[in-house]
């Protein structure tokens, strides 16, 4: 199962709105196929996995991250593949909670004479799985809030000068995890301070993320690098109803996607920024700030993930701060975070903290 994982998250930010699936076939001890869920969703695992073993399925066992699908979509469902291809066994450690699914491919296992194991490696394979789990439940992808700063939580200097805090190392591990997203998000102030491309370069990659920008005016540059790019590589704009009409018709020209997002407090809403994302079908959003997005997010309780890059460095109050305002008057009322790793990044550190456990 651990090897399973592993081919599942191959596919991540390449599969959405499909979970990233990975699947081994073991006959007599010995591992006679592998696949995981291909770009664009399809095919699926399963059948991946299958069509490398052929004949040595029949009586194997089946590893898959998570319950074969039941239903009739694009593609056969892959509770049929397992059954006509003999296999024996099917280990998995979770159901699947699309109710198109949702516990309907193990019932036809059994009812097709397939043993199902569950509940191995569950808690890994839900974090794997935590973005399409949460898109089918609540309707948004997974948030991973990313910010580079220095010692004293700065990310830009008085004048704006940001580029660049953290070395080419930590930059490095970001276009990593730009590339295990489906998507990028950045509010408006960052894409005019930065004019940034947001894709992921020094990598492989089957297709870059969606380009995402929150920008309640649509008071963006004509003339950057977005939108330069936005018939190369999907560009999204969450904006409000009231942005300027000519605004909206000239990015819709130049080839992004416009999707309007209600307000509140003044600000586009970030629920309703995740949830207009959701809706679109993205199940892991990579958000790189500026300050006032990253703490909306955190203000709602909607980063379920957190990687912050901290250099060397000091730039002093007069700097800008990586969050912006929270209004938090007591420490109990502070967002907080469970450690789950620091990694040396060169000469930078990069700490990783997640939603704590028992949320």
């Amino acid at each position: 199962m651990t090897q399973a994982l592993a081919l599942g998250r191959r596919g991540m930010g390449q599969t959405w709105p499909n979970p990233a699936v990975g699947c081994i076939v073991v006959a007599d001890g010995r591992v006679v196929g592998r696949g995981w869920t291909q770009p664009g969703g399809r095919p699926h695992a399963e059948s991946q996995a299958l069509a490398m073993a052929g004949d040595a399925a029949r009586g194997a066992t089946a590893y898959v991250t998570l319950e074969p699908c039941a239903h009739h979509g694009k593609t056969p469902p892959c509770s049929d593949a397992l059954i006509n291809a003999g296999v024996a066994r099917v280990v998995a450690p979770l159901a699947d909670s699309d109710p198109r699914v949702s516990g309907k491919g193990f019932d036809r296992l059994r009812e097709n004479g397939v043993e199902v194991i569950t509940g191995i490696l569950a808690s890994e394979a839900m974090q794997d799985h935590a973005g399409f789990f949460l898109r089918v439940e609540q309707g948004r992808p997974f948030l991973t809030l990313k910010l580079a700063m220095t010692l004293d939580g700065r990310i830009a200097t008085a004048t704006g000068e940001s580029q660049w805090i953290t070395g080419a190392s930590a930059r490095h591990a970001v276009h990593a995890l730009r590339a295990t997203h489906d998507a990028v998000l950045v509010g408006g102030g960052t894409a005019r301070a930065d004019n940034p491309r947001l894709t992921v370069r020094g990598l492989s990659v089957a297709k870059q993320p969606v380009r995402v920008v929150a920008s309640r005016h649509l008071d963006l540059p004509l003339l950057s690098d977005l939108a330069r790019t936005a018939t190369e590589v999907p560009l999204w704009l969450c904006h409000g109803t009231d942005a300027r009409s000519d605004l909206v018709t000239a990015w819709k020209q130049i080839g992004a996607t416009l999707l309007p997002t209600p307000l509140s407090g003044g600000r586009l809403d970030a629920a309703a920024i995740l949830s207009a994302l959701g809706q679109q079908g993205l199940t892991r959003v990579f958000c790189e700030g500026g300050g006032q997005l990253a703490a909306s997010l955190l203000a709602q309780d909607l980063v379920d993930e957190l990687h912050v890059f901290t250099a060397g460095m000091a730039l002093g109050a007069e700097g800008h701060p990586g969050i912006g305002a929270l209004g938090v008057d007591r420490l109990a009322e502070a967002p907080r975070f469970e450690l789950v790793d620091v990694r040396a990044r060169g000469g930078d550190i990069q700490h990783i903290w997640r939603r704590p456990s028992s949320a």
